[in-house]
């Protein structure tokens, strides 16, 4: 066992941190080594296994994530993007695979995320499902496709709970689409629609986000044209598809060259 690689995972009392320590605890080709929280958190020095149930895991929970990385091999990160930035440059020192599943990320975030993968393997993606890496080389197919007489709409919906809109996993669909048309998304990007808009402007990519209950994660990308609809979609019905993405994610890193890599490099897309 000792010679699999060790995983460190961060913000693990949350629900996507909770379901990554069982994906790699359930796994029979990685190991947990690490379980990351803020400092305060009342989970510190806790073993992170009996925390959630399962069982002693061997894993004291730590707010050091130096000494959590310094014995990793990889490290899975869905957090929020400050802790994310932070934690890539640490990543990187320890020489880690940083996984990134943090949605949210500005332009100076993932600059900053980029420059620290000039010595460590960052693999980042909105969306580490294989069903919708496969709905994102559909959109920009279909959008190169179909002309600009037909709207492009990406309507998404999430639980009550996700604090960022439009979801990652929605731009990516939206980038994909405009790379489709060969367009830059952030001149064509149309969301947050109130009161009196006007006409739709031709070309444009809509973007329309659904909060509400626990919805894990609905995404449809439609293609409207005058007298017929297409529209694409994926439906997650349980947050381990994300989790085992990642987990897929974390191994195929081991052994690359440092860069900056998406899960389209890890599926082979």
């Amino acid at each position: 066992m000792t010679n699999l690689p060790g995983i460190v995972i961060t913000g693990v009392s949350g629900r996507m941190g909770q379901m990554l320590v069982r994906t790699v605890m359930d796994s029979d080709e990685a190991r947990l080594v690490g379980a990351l929280e803020r400092p305060g958190h009342d989970w510190l020095g806790d073993d992170i296994g009996e925390r959630m149930g399962l069982g002693a895991a061997g894993v004291a929970v730590t707010d050091d994530p130096l000494e959590a990385m310094a014995r990793a091999q990889a490290v899975i990160d869905f957090t929020a993007p400050a802790a994310t930035v932070a934690f890539a440059d640490i990543a990187a020192q320890a020489r880690a695979v940083h996984v990134i599943g943090t949605t949210g990320l500005t332009e100076d975030d993932i600059a900053r995320i980029n420059r620290a993968a000039r010595h460590a393997t960052v693999i980042r993606a909105g969306n580490m499902s294989l069903g919708v890496n496969l709905l994102v080389q559909l959109t920009r197919k279909v959008a190169q496709a179909l002309g600009e007489d037909y709207d492009i709409e990406v309507i998404e919906a999430h639980h009550r709970h996700k604090v960022d809109a439009p979801s990652g996993t929605a731009l990516m669909l939206g980038q994909a689409a405009a790379e489709g048309r060969g367009v830059d998304l952030s001149k064509v990007s149309d969301s947050g629609r109130d009161g009196i808009t006007g006409a739709r402007q031709r070309g444009h990519i809509g973007f329309s986000a659904i909060r509400g209950g626990d919805i894990v994660g609905e995404h449809d990308v439609l293609f409207a044209g005058t007298g017929e609809r297409v529209t694409l979609r994926h439906v997650a019905t349980d947050r381990q598809v994300f989790a085992r993405g990642a987990l897929r994610a974390a191994l195929w890193g081991q052994g690359r060259h440092p860069g900056a890599y998406s899960m389209a490099d890890v599926l082979g897309f």
